[in-house]
């Protein structure tokens, strides 16, 4: 490869880069913020129909068009050896992919934009707040769930969280009810080797005594087995949390409404339980409020329409705190839940999975490429050979 036609890829390259750099500041100024953002705002593939795709496919061409012609005209009378004629078609293949990947620029300029507005650290403090808050902003309907709220789902205080046994009991003659009784969760950890020695122990002195060795067993939940260690997960003390006056239905409910990234979703739960039931048992009614306050901010923040009045809706909270045997009849939390939910989940693929380069497009995508590698590599190779006979 001669230094004219080395200069000439670097010219092109050069001339690629300055429209990548052009596509990004496109994307970075044209990104209208989180305001915003739907799940129609990613741009990850060709739509035919939006002032990128249009425009990319025509620069695309055009570029292809004469660096084609300057390449034929200019760089196609020198004969090549088969490792010379490899490395020109690597370098045909490189053109090729970055004539076709304008729009990767353009979604970069999207989301350096996107955090230069909502840093990563900032958006984690949304989500703690919609986490814990998340309980009271369920529909009505919602609160009567039994898989959504229910008192297994109590983390804190001690002694939850606790495990339900349901038992049929004998009533008369072929007649069952069904008893329920709950359990506080305790754990024990020791050395796998301690623990079989005891256990051998533990049954031997009970089979002495006359006594039922699938007692103690029943009790257990879960053994598990770490490293050189055992950890056995068992049913502790009977819990009554139906007669338990510091429960109320906010604490039976441990979904979060978007986890954090590479965080323990158990570690997350566990804080905002703890945190929650402090607001409604441990701190005054205003830390609520307050809370409910930066929540008002929040949807303000992310365009999100909302009807709810923390002074309204705090009162309403603690009527069922106060009287946690009343019937539900719903809160005033009215807002768009759809919007909030779609907003967050398109947030999460802009800082976690961009999709710079979606799947679904990948086929297509890579055989443009090649198809257009090929088209360029058998042109020079053609007019290379056509002109050397010429000559």
């Amino acid at each position: 490869m001669n230094k004219s036609l080395k200069q000439y890829f670097v010219k092109s390259f050069i001339i690629l880069a300055i429209v990548h750099l052009a596509y990004f500041l496109y994307g970075y100024f044209t990104f209208e913020g989180i305001k915003k953002i739907d799940i129609y705002s990613e741009f990850y593939r060709f739509k035919f129909y939006d002032d990128v795709s249009i425009s990319h496919f025509f620069v695309s061409g055009l570029f292809l068009l004469f660096f084609l012609i300057f390449l034929l005209k200019n760089h196609a009378r020198q004969q090549y050896s088969s490792a010379k004629i490899f490395q020109i078609g690597f370098l045909l293949l490189l053109v090729s992919f970055f004539t076709f990947t304008f729009f990767v620029s353009f979604s970069f300029g999207q989301n350096a934009k996107l955090r230069g507005e909502l840093s990563q650290k900032n958006y984690n403090e949304d989500k703690k707040l919609l986490n814990v808050l998340n309980p009271f902003l369920y529909g009505s309907s919602s609160y009567h769930s039994e898989k959504l709220f229910n008192y297994e789902n109590i983390l804190y205080p001690k002694p939850y969280p606790v495990v339900k046994e349901e038992k049929q009991v004998l009533i008369y003659h072929d007649q069952f009810n069904t008893e329920t009784t709950y359990y506080s969760i305790d754990t024990l950890k020791v050395l796998t080797e301690t623990y079989n020695k005891v256990s051998g122990k533990t049954d031997s002195l009970l089979d002495f005594a006359g006594l039922d060795k699938n007692i103690v067993k029943d009790r257990i939940i879960k053994k598990t087995s770490i490293g050189d260690s055992t950890q056995v997960i068992f049913k502790g003390q009977e819990v009554s949390p139906e007669y338990d006056k510091d429960i109320c239905i906010f604490l039976q409910n441990k979904s979060l409404f978007k986890s954090i990234h590479n965080d323990s979703v158990q570690k997350q739960q566990y804080q905002a339980a703890v945190k929650r039931y402090k607001l409604l048992y441990k701190y005054k009614q205003d830390s609520l409020e307050y809370e409910f306050a930066k929540l008002d901010t929040l949807f303000k923040k992310y365009n999100i329409e909302s009807h709810v009045k923390p002074n309204i809706l705090v009162p309403e909270i603690f009527y069922y705190v106060e009287n946690p045997d009343r019937l539900f009849g719903g809160l005033d939390n009215n807002f768009d839940h759809k919007a909030l939910q779609e907003k967050f989940k398109t947030l999460d693929r802009y800082f976690y999975e961009p999709n710079y380069l979606h799947p679904s497009i990948m086929p297509m995508f890579f055989t443009v490429v090649f198809s257009v590698w090929i088209v360029l590599l058998l042109f020079y190779i053609l007019f290379n050979k056509r002109k050397q006979k010429d000559i």
